[in-house]
């Protein structure tokens, strides 16, 4: 959305796709463009950037979730039931667009675009569109996971979700239309991660690479997303984007429309980017050439704290968690554990396979104030490639809601567990409130508050946490809510009683099934 520079002749700046001239003689002397024109054209370039950054969360709503390769109308229900009723701010979403089918209809072939038609297993776009105004009815966001950096690979007789074909070996894509004048060619194999031309410019995965420098693709894109758009979409993840040119994707979001109002937005309102850079530090391509025009992924948020939890970091060094590890500023992050790639890639992420140590982690990242919370929702799998719930046919299950509010039928539904689902109320209990009180007792166990909204206190280490600690929060008698809920003026899990000086006793037991205690200020017991 914004960039300059200087040559020795002039000095540039660039406002959405429009880049504005400024001579020498004008700068130096009688300037065509005064110093308050420049001013308020910057101070326009910078509202148009914070915009791309803000989720548009409904006010008492925080924290998205990703339902990973769930249908339509399941997430609508989702909406409805659970995600509304509990305060999440929205749904990552799988692509909608339609993709290659792939023998054994493994979890990747949605990242395989053979067109830009809304009909994947996940549903038709009448069962996308129905979704989406349902879910914003009951003020949970809908961002979708778009995927334009590519196109298939190449498939024999390749078919698509919704019965296109390609010639894939000639770059034929018909049903967009797209042929090989609209690549990167002749094609080459990302083999130089060094090589910041090579990642761009070369086929990831033998993904036949798009090239977004070209009007005529660029033109594509944005109808794409602009249809998303008017469905009432509040945002996009744009997988892959580290492989892709910052240029392009300036111009490409700067075409997006603004959010459709007759799905509770604001006018003007400007759709939420956050763009997959996964950079660990050190890299070629940095995560800093993308955060000026969106937000970004921060990888190294669940390596850092997947570390610590698994014992090779100590906790007390978080009392500076953010920018101060060479993290993104907060509003330009995403932030998560885990994500569906790395659940499954890299093994010293935490995943709901380590239930105890994922928990705390995902409680930690939901009760800290920096970043776009992420929470991760799976399928159980047991294998990198390994597909979806599905039937015989190769047709998507449903989850099935247990009594006690888990899901079964092959899901995880991370999202629905008691520790998960009460850090999101606890996140909507302490918006707008910093860190402060923070204790830890120099090793792996850590407390502190969240103004005086929230208290929470995790115990890292291998013997019981037993301290009295400020808790922030007025006198009177809270419900833990990692162990229970507030139910009828009562508790049905751990009770905390916090004295006169806000004060309390806090207990986390090595041989308990969590290691995290949590208060805030709706789950007090009425008195």
């Amino acid at each position: 959305m914004s960039r300059s520079f200087v040559s020795r002749k002039a000095i540039y700046l660039r406002a959405g796709n429009r880049w504005l001239y400024i001579s020498e003689t004008d700068t130096l002397h009688q300037s065509a463009m005064s110093t308050m024109q420049v001013l308020v054209c910057a101070l326009a370039i910078l509202s148009a950037v914070a915009a791309q950054k803000e989720t548009h969360y409904v006010p008492g709503h925080d924290g998205m979730v990703h339902l990973f390769e769930w249908k339509w109308h399941d997430i609508a229900d989702e909406c409805e039931r659970f995600l509304g009723p509990i305060g999440f701010g929205g749904v990552q979403v799988s692509p909608i667009q339609e993709n290659v089918i792939v023998g054994n209809r493994p979890w990747w072939e949605r990242y395989q675009p053979i067109s830009y038609k809304w009909h994947t297993r996940s549903g038709t776009a009448d069962e996308f569109r129905e979704m989406v105004r349902r879910c914003n009815d009951v003020g949970v966001r809908i961002y979708v996971d778009v995927v334009f950096n590519h196109m298939t690979g190449n498939h024999d007789n390749a078919r698509g979700t919704g019965g296109s074909t390609a010639d894939t070996h000639s770059f034929s894509y018909p049903a967009v239309p797209y042929s090989v004048f609209d690549f990167h060619t002749p094609p080459c194999g990302i083999n130089n991660y060094r090589d910041p031309v090579n990642i761009r410019n070369c086929e990831l995965s033998g993904l036949h690479d798009i090239d977004q420098s070209k009007e005529y693709v660029r033109e594509k894109i944005v109808n794409f997303l602009n249809e998303a758009v008017d469905a009432g979409v509040a945002g996009f993840r744009v997988d892959a984007a580290k492989h892709m040119w910052p240029s392009d994707l300036e111009v490409i979001f700067s075409r997006i429309k603004n959010l459709n109002t007759e799905h509770h937005f604001p006018s003007e309102a400007r759709p939420y980017i956050f763009q997959e850079v996964i950079d660990y530090g050190g890299e070629a391509i940095s995560k800093y050439e993308y955060n000026s025009f969106g937000a970004v992924t921060e990888f190294r948020y669940g390596m850092e704290i997947s570390n610590s939890m698994n014992g090779n970091n100590l906790l007390k060094w978080f009392g500076n968690w953010g920018e101060a590890w060479g993290l993104l500023p907060s509003k330009d992050a995403v932030v998560f554990i885990d994500n569906h790639d790395t659940q499954r890639g890299n093994p010293n992420i935490l995943t709901y396979k380590s239930s105890k140590r994922y928990k705390m982690a995902v409680a930690f990242m939901l009760a800290h104030p920096y970043g776009t919370a992420r929470v991760m929702s799976s399928f159980d799998f047991h294998s990198f490639d390994a597909n979806p719930p599905q039937d015989s046919a190769g047709n998507l299950l449903s989850p099935i809601i247990n009594p006690d509010d888990t899901c079964g039928n092959g899901w995880v539904c991370e999202h629905r567990w008691r520790q998960i689902y009460n850090m999101v109320r606890f996140r909507n209990a302490a918006n707008n409130t910093d860190i402060n009180n923070w204790w830890d007792n120099g090793q792996n166990q850590i407390a502190f508050c969240r103004g005086n909204a929230g208290f929470i206190a995790i115990n890292g280490d291998g013997y019981d946490f037993k301290q009295t600690l400020f808790t922030c929060v007025e006198p009177g008698t809270y419900c833990d809510v990692i162990s229970g809920n507030l139910e009828n003026n009562k508790c049905t899990g751990k009770v905390v009683t916090v004295d006169q000086d806000r004060r309390a006793h806090i207990e986390i037991l090595t041989n308990e099934e969590d290691g995290v205690l949590a208060i805030h200020q709706q789950a007090k017991v009425k008195s």
